[in-house]
Parts: C-alpha cells; sequence; structure tokens
C-alpha cells in the first residue's frame, strides 16, 4: 500500500507543473498572448527607490495555477495602478542571465510573488498560490502600504 502511495505522490509531483506536452502548448500560447513587459530588466542596483514593484518570478515551464496567478496579478495592476507610474509589474524570468541579480536578493527558488520598494518587501507567493483570485486584494493592502 505504501509504494502504490509513493508512486501517486511522485507520479502527482511530476506532472504538477507543466510537464507534459499539452502543458507546454498552454504556456507558450498564455505567455505569448499576454502583454507582459518582460523586456524591461530592472536590477536591484537601477531600481528606483520610490517605486513599488509587483515582481512575478517563473521558470520556463509553468502549470496552470502559476498562469493563472500571473494573469490575475497582472490585471489587478494594471487596473487598480496603470495610471500611477510609481506601481510597475514586472516578470522575471528565472533562468535568464539578467535577472540573477533579483533572484540571488529575493531568494527566488521557484516560482515566486513579492512586492518591493526599497528594501522593504513581502512575498505573497502562498497565499497568491492558494487564491489566485483572491490576489487583488492581497495587492491592494501591499502595495498601498508601501506608497
Amino acid at each position: 500500500m505504501k509504494q502504490v502511495l509513493m508512486m501517486f505522490v511522485a507520479v502527482l509531483l511530476f506532472t504538477a507543473c507543466g510537464n507534459g506536452k499539452e502543458n507546454k502548448a498552454d504556456v507558450n500560447e498564455a505567455t505569448t498572448e499576454s502583454s507582459v513587459n518582460s523586456s524591461k530588466v530592472v536590477s536591484v542596483t537601477n531600481a528606483d527607490p520610490v517605486t513599488v514593484y509587483v515582481y512575478y518570478f517563473h521558470g520556463k515551464q509553468r502549470c496552470k495555477t502559476c498562469i493563472a496567478v500571473q494573469k490575475f496579478t497582472q490585471e489587478a495592476v494594471e487596473q487598480m495602478y496603470g495610471d500611477n507610474q510609481k506601481v510597475q509589474f514586472l516578470e522575471i524570468l528565472t533562468e535568464e542571465a539578467a535577472n540573477k541579480e533579483l533572484v540571488e536578493r529575493y531568494g527566488v527558488t521557484w516560482n515566486a510573488l513579492i512586492v518591493a520598494k526599497g528594501d522593504d518587501h513581502i512575498d505573497i507567493t502562498q497565499n497568491a498560490f492558494a487564491n489566485p483570485a483572491g490576489v487583488k486584494e492581497m495587492l491592494k493592502s501591499e502595495v498601498d502600504r508601501r506608497l
């Protein structure tokens, strides 16, 4: 019985975040469709200390929840702070060398959602992934606190 349970857990882990070809197509399609500002590179040294950054860190392969968290986060930032230049949403691909400094600064090992202004930051990844639709309220609270 233990072996069957362990096999089930192993299969679940290996398939959870987009290891299948079908999920890769979904990820590529979702990434292509989104208007994410991933070309803008912000390093730790050139980040504006008065701007609140909403960083969404991710790898190349993502599951549907990962994509949903990014979508809800980006939409919430655009909707609530679209006219405020002091709030920026940035998608950060963790594998890119240009993003290494940010990845190391925030200790990102997988996907992460971080709200930061200068040295004041909070990692809301766990809450965001537990409730992707509730990201808007979490972001509003954390961004407003830093404005």
